[in-house]
């Protein structure tokens, strides 16, 4: 690949498509974005205007460029059920844009990042279109989608996705492209403590008194017990239960049935841990619950990483911290007592501390997990570029 060599962006979000091509040496030439906030954020650090609804663009004036980029929606298609009908499907969904851009600019490169259930989404229907799709416009592509998270390349953020690559090569569209990738996949994790470190931050971002007793509570509690390795979840509330109510589901009663042997092979302790702990009559509904998912990696809920979730305080290796885009509750850094900052975020998603500077943070926590993670792409191009 040529350099600077040219790309547009769609679907642009606040940018990591953008900041990782100008990593490789691109320029941008066309952005598109319909989200006020990520407009805003895109402006802020690129200085262009990507306030652009791609749907009423005119194929023709989007300049001339080497790599579409594209963050596109997961969408249903239509079943046409004739081949004839491929385009008839798509149109309507934003990745009927994507084609018609293609379809008239024959770029020679592009970069698109999904979900990671495209591929299933649809019993398989929207993976099947899309690949013939692009083919149809003329693109190599491989043979399956690659499903890649940051974690993968020592960015500790569990976030599977679909990544397609392709090439326009017209010709060859029916040899799938050849692109190695699991040399550059580290066996070695990184851990979030690799990435955040214990300094002064704003108060706002401390656990508060009553969830850190909860959180102690717990940690107790797996120190109390005889198993190490919990696979179902804890449910207090059925502990003293003789078994599990008959109108339960099936996979409910084999929960309740687990909760009521651990109780009655460790009956001593959980009733002395109840008792110090007011049989948990302090604690909400969901914090009487956990879920330990973190093997024997650790072996305290202070060494993981900590979502406090509907269905229960769940513990988790630090290795893989929770995907950005799922964060309702921030998760707390177990280690520091304190949840993640924006900052931390963006350095999951692998972007400048700073890149954010003119939202609230919850605004700023939406934007980071709504955006494609900058060094997976990064990684992805660089490999499509040197065929």
């Amino acid at each position: 690949m040529k350099k600077p060599f040219t790309f547009i962006d769609l679907f642009s979000g606040i940018g990591g498509f953008h900041q990782a091509m100008s990593s490789l040496g691109g320029r941008c030439v066309f952005a598109s974005e319909i989200d006020k906030y990520c407009i805003e954020t895109y402006q802020e650090n690129y200085g262009m205007d990507s306030g652009i609804d791609i749907r009423n663009v005119d194929e023709k004036d989007i300049p001339p460029h080497d790599v579409l980029c594209a963050g596109f929606p997961c969408q249903a298609f239509s079943k046409a059920g004739k081949q004839e009908g491929m385009e008839d499907e798509t149109r309507g969904t934003l990745f009927f844009e994507i084609v018609r851009i293609l379809k008239h600019h024959h770029t020679p490169y592009i970069v698109l990042e999904n979900v990671r259930n495209l591929v299933s989404h649809d019993h398989g229907n929207t993976w099947k279109v899309i690949r013939a799709n692009l083919r149809k416009q003329g693109y190599r592509l491989m043979e399956k989608p690659l499903i890649l998270s940051p974690h993968h390349f020592g960015v500790p953020q569990l976030r599977e996705r679909v990544v397609i690559l392709g090439k326009y090569e017209p010709n060859r569209v029916d040899e799938p492209l050849d692109i190695v990738f699991h040399d550059l996949i580290k066996k070695e994790q990184n851990s979030i403590y690799d990435v955040v470190k214990d300094h002064p931050v704003d108060k706002k971002y401390a656990i508060s008194e009553h969830e850190e007793k909860v959180l102690n509570a717990w940690d107790e509690f797996y120190h109390g017990i005889d198993m190490k390795v919990i696979g179902f979840p804890i449910w207090s509330e059925f502990f003293r239960y003789e078994k599990a109510p008959a109108e339960f589901p099936a996979w409910k009663q084999e929960f309740v049935n687990k909760n009521i042997r651990l109780y009655q092979s460790n009956q001593k302790f959980i009733d002395q841990w109840l008792k110090k702990y007011n049989d948990l009559k302090d604690f909400t509904p969901t914090q009487r619950k956990m879920e330990w998912q973190a093997g024997t990696n650790i072996d305290s809920v202070w060494e993981g990483v900590i979502q406090l979730r509907p269905s229960g305080v769940r513990i988790k290796v630090p290795t893989c911290f929770p995907a950005l885009v799922a964060i309702v509750q921030i998760p707390i850094i177990g280690r520091y007592k304190r949840r993640l900052t924006v900052e931390e975020s963006a350095a999951l998603q692998s972007f400048p501390a700073k890149f954010i500077s003119n939202a609230n943070d919850q605004q700023a926590y939406k934007q980071y997990g709504n955006s494609v993670n900058v060094t997976v792409i990064a990684e992805c191009a660089k490999r499509l570029f040197d065929l």
